[in-house]
């Protein structure tokens, strides 16, 4: 997968990873893209570990669902650290 779909893939992971997660997350479109790839790079190593494989092709179905997974895990770490600092 080349450097501008891995982009696209983090920016639409960590939208889709923001809508399902509940409540109201910080940041803004560059932000997502950031945890997003950040994300799927986790969710490819995650894969890579427990299931043997990592992300593929674009269009396949488990590299969108190792991205999703890992962005939803990087955003809820986000949202525990940007929470903690705010009180704080």
């Amino acid at each position: 997968m080349g450097f501008i779909a891995f982009l696209i893939l983090g920016l639409i992971a960590g939208a889709i990873a923001k809508a399902i997660l509940p409540g109201r997350q910080g940041g803004g479109w560059l932000i997502t893209l950031v945890l997003g790839v950040v994300g799927a790079l986790l969710g490819g190593w995650i894969g890579g570990m427990i299931f043997g494989t990592g992300l593929q092709e674009f269009f396949s179905l488990q590299t969108w669902l190792l991205a999703i997974g890992g962005a939803l895990i990087v955003l809820l770490v986000y949202g525990m650290i940007t929470k903690r600092s705010v009180r704080g």
